[in-house]
């Protein structure tokens, strides 16, 4: 890709992050930069089934640390430090699954003990993720499934959750959006210490 539209691509991003529309901008990023973030993950797992489970992994983490990405470098360069961390968490996983909480929170280093001391963590890491969202309130469930799972966008999001019979307008929507994803990063800290609890991520951990 020329420079030229690497910036182009570049802005396209952070604007689409500006107005709060991260899904869009997730699209924009893999649709410039998938191809050679798939070759990256390719050349670390040394394995084609497995590259393409970490890029799967390595979109949902774009979904949920996007929002916390303080643009202190471009976006490429820090898309492929995600990258790179999403191979090397999967291919120290003993399953060889890994599958974020907070999407770029987990601790680097295996713990040994782990498994010993507490045999449930030695389920599919995605089964114990499904385990502690099952322990939040059933709004931020659906906040999760609505944002995450189904990558909807805010404003459709704030469709989803308002009353059946209120009509409401284009200012109304906006303003609804702005208090869900206010909701949302609490639902992510919450999530975060559940997982801390948990022992599924470090506590010296910080967004990227």
């Amino acid at each position: 890709m020329q420079a030229d539209a690497r910036d182009a691509l570049e802005q396209r991003i952070h604007q689409h992050c500006q107005e709060g529309d991260v899904g869009r901008a997730v699209e924009e990023a893999l649709a410039g930069y998938g191809a050679e973030l798939m070759r990256l993950l390719g050349s670390l797992l040394k394995d084609r089934e497995r590259a393409r489970e970490a890029y799967a992994i390595f979109s949902e983490t774009l979904l949920m640390d996007l929002p916390s990405f303080r643009w202190e470098s471009s976006f490429r360069t820090w898309a492929h430090r995600v990258a790179r961390n999403v191979a090397y968490r999967m291919a120290a996983a003993p399953s060889g699954r890994e599958v974020p909480v907070s999407h770029g929170a987990f601790d680097h280093h295996a713990h040994q003990d782990w498994s010993r001391t507490r045999p449930w963590l030695r389920t599919d890491v995605k089964e114990r993720i499904r385990a502690l969202r099952s322990q939040l309130e059933p709004y931020e469930q659906t906040l999760l499934e609505l944002r995450i799972d189904r990558r909807m966008s805010w404003t459709d999001v704030a469709k989803r959750l308002a009353d059946p019979d209120e009509a409401m307008s284009s200012e109304a929507l906006a303003r609804k959006s702005a208090v869900l994803r206010q909701q949302f990063q609490r639902i992510k800290a919450r999530l975060r210490a559940l997982a801390r609890e948990a022992e599924l991520i470090s506590r010296e951990s910080t967004p990227a």
